[in-house]
């Protein structure tokens, strides 16, 4: 429980205006009208007024005392987070040499007359490179085993040799392959090809069978599909050009040959898709002439702007100077950005900064910045029992010119864009047309308030930055990655309860999601790979020697749910039923379903009365007939029969799938 902080007086406005009222008798036997009216009470009332404010802020003290005090254990307000998205680039023509868009260009979103743009910076530079293209083979599929046939690229690309992609009856999975000397890992690749006109026969042109897609990992043999950009040649039956994203390519030999592979592959077409109008090939399309160019690329961007060699002021000789950078909050710092210290003899040298001067001697070369305030400070000269002065950090030298070689300033969930957001380009530079995010915008979050830190602060004293308990695992995992991390939880099972190694811990992670009430894909479910390693790395320098650690998202168990209900009258059953799949994408959610609506519990089983439960009091609901419920696929879509119970493992959770809503 909690200490009530004591109200220093706890009198009000209304309090002090009858105490005064009760004192006219004493003072002014003859003052006998005491109505609002009267110009005294009108004077009583402003000077309560008044009394008030300043009762208000003699009460704030026990705050300030608190802030100072969490000062004192050196606890600071979190400076804002960065939201981060990939930019993509858009070229004016395909370069014959490599074109750099180099780190530091900035993108913004459109300024408007009442709001200002909000600027993402490149974070490191993005080079374009002109393909080069050294193979082209097809792949052809057949009871006796697949067969390669490669094709003169020279030949290929004049024009001079034409050729049919698939076999002469297009089976499932013939491809054509191209592949690449060079890494063109996320490029925009254009294919500009000459085919031979409706010689794919068969086939929807506007729904044509087959995918493009990029090798990305050589031992699993994975190949992703590619985001295609455009497609102008109806399904390979006519002239016209294909530009695709690349995403991040693994070199791999195929067919003898190590190189970066892109390919083209007739796939099956589902009895869903028929239904829809996709056709199979009845004929190979056939290519005359094929020309590979690169029309841009894909980089990240942060949400942030640099400030380079910003002068700080003047340093006086003396200890425990203050300075003012001109644009808080700061964020965090990289190795390069430093407090630079120019002499008046014009050397100059590198000053580091520290948490604190706790450790700091007399000729270190040290200070501390406040991130939210942009606040510098040179270690203090503290006097001792003896009567010296101990200096914690040495003092910047008399007249010494102060420069701040680079930060950067930003941040917040102002920055979460929408995709197609950062249209602008706000950093000059040739053959770029165009610029845009094809995704969402994450991880920004605002600097934290001083309730939050209130609220963190025994967390904090707990675990001494040490993880033991399972709570210390889930506190500094959201230390470590904040903007990252939606929810965490730690299991620390006992050797007893089944063949579990000694001192065995798991810290299960479900990543911060755009929208956490939505239908959630399993992808976005994934905590990416670099979120691990740097979360293992930051657990395992607090660890216990002997704890074994494993960071892991937990075990998603995928429902879908189809109800009978009926609608009152009147009611849309449209509505209603928007109504009632947002209901169960909320309640059947990792992030915010349950009961609590803090996350489906871990190892917490499902129930068709869970589901009754979630729907009482639905508006524009009579009444629901009848529950099931389905374990699905990744993809949301049921499997198997319906279940009378979900059950979920201890390291296991609820995820929403596809739903079903029928109205008898």
């Amino acid at each position: 429980m909690s200490l009530a902080a004591p109200k220093l007086d706890d009198r009000h406005f209304q309090d002090i205006v009858d105490e005064a009222k009760k004192l006219i008798p004493r003072y002014h036997k003859d003052w006998t009208d005491h109505n609002v009216s009267d110009p005294g009470v009108t004077l009583i009332e402003l000077f309560a007024w008044m009394t008030d404010m300043i009762l208000y802020r003699m009460n704030k003290i026990p705050d300030r005392h608190y802030v100072k005090f969490l000062e004192l254990l050196g606890m600071t307000l979190r400076e804002p987070e960065p939201a981060r998205v990939n930019v993509t680039f858009w070229l004016t023509a395909s370069p014959e040499t490599p074109l750099v868009i180099p780190a530091g260009t900035e993108v913004a979103t459109t300024q408007t007359e009442s709001e200002p743009p909000i600027i993402f910076t490149v974070d490191s530079d993005f080079r374009a490179r002109p393909p080069d293209l050294r193979m082209v083979a097809t792949r052809k599929v057949s009871d006796t085993g697949d067969h390669f046939e490669e094709h003169n690229t020279k030949r290929v690309q004049a024009g001079f040799e034409g050729f049919a992609i698939f076999s002469q009856i297009p089976e499932v999975d013939d491809a054509l392959y191209l592949g690449f000397q060079n890494d063109l890992s996320h490029h925009i690749l254009g294919l500009t090809l000459e085919c031979s006109q409706g010689s794919g026969a068969g086939i929807d042109p506007n729904q044509p069978p087959y995918v493009l897609e990029a090798l990305v990992d050589s031992l699993e043999d994975t190949w992703q599909p590619c985001d295609v950009d455009i497609d102008t040649t109806r399904g390979l039956n006519t002239s016209g050009v294909i530009r695709i994203h690349l995403p991040e390519l693994e070199q791999a030999i195929i067919n003898f040959q190590d190189l970066h592979w892109v390919r083209i592959r007739n796939r099956q077409v589902t009895s869903a898709e028929q239904a829809l109008g996709m056709r199979p090939y009845q004929s190979p399309p056939r290519i005359e002439k094929l020309e590979v160019g690169v029309w841009g690329g894909t980089t990240y961007a942060t949400h942030a702007q640099y400030l380079d060699n910003e002068y700080v002021g003047q340093s006086d000789g003396s200890a425990g100077q203050r300075f003012q950078l001109q644009a808080p909050p700061i964020l965090t710092r990289k190795p390069n950005e430093t407090l630079l210290l120019q002499q008046e003899d014009g050397t100059s040298e590198v000053w580091m900064e520290v948490p604190d001067f706790a450790e700091s001697k007399a000729t270190d070369k040290h200070y501390t910045l406040e991130s939210i305030t942009g606040e510098i400070r040179f270690g203090p000269a503290i006097r001792q029992r003896d009567g010296t002065m101990k200096l914690y950090g040495a003092i910047p030298p008399r007249s010494a010119n102060l420069f701040f070689r680079r930060y950067r300033h930003g941040g917040g969930e102002i920055g979460n864009v929408q995709p197609g957001a950062l249209n602008t380009l706000k950093t000059s530079i040739p053959y770029i047309s165009r610029v845009n995010n094809r995704w969402w915008a994450t991880g920004g979050l605002d600097a934290e308030s001083l309730d939050d830190l209130v609220e963190r602060a025994p967390a904090l004293l707990r675990s001494r930055d040490r993880a033991v308990t399972e709570a210390d695992f889930e506190f500094l995992a959201m230390e470590a990655l904040p903007a990252k991390i939606g929810r965490i939880r730690c299991l620390q099972p006992r050797p007893s309860e089944g063949r579990v190694a000694p001192g065995q811990v798991y810290v299960l992670v479900i990543p911060r999601v755009r929208d956490p009430r939505a239908y959630i894909p399993a992808n976005d479910l994934e905590p990416e790979p670099e979120d691990i390693r740097l979360l293992t790395e930051y657990l395992d320098d607090r660890r216990l020697l002997t704890t074994r650690l494993d960071v892991r998202p937990p075990a998603y168990h995928w429902v879908s749910v189809r109800v009978r209900v009926r609608a009152q009258e009147g009611v849309a059953e449209n509505n209603v039923r928007r109504q009632i799949v947002a209901r169960l994408n909320e309640f059947l959610n990792p992030l915010v379903g349950g009961t609590e609506g803090k996350g489906w519990p871990f190892g917490r089983h499902l129930f068709p009365s869970d589901v009754y439960q979630s729907m009482q009091g639905m508006p524009g609901l009579m009444f629901v007939r009848s529950v099931e419920i389905f374990s699905a696929r990744q993809d949301g879509r049921a499997q198997g029969p319906a279940q009378e119970s979900i059950e979920v493992v201890s390291h296991g959770v609820i995820a929403s799938g596809l739903h079903t809503v029928e109205f008898v």
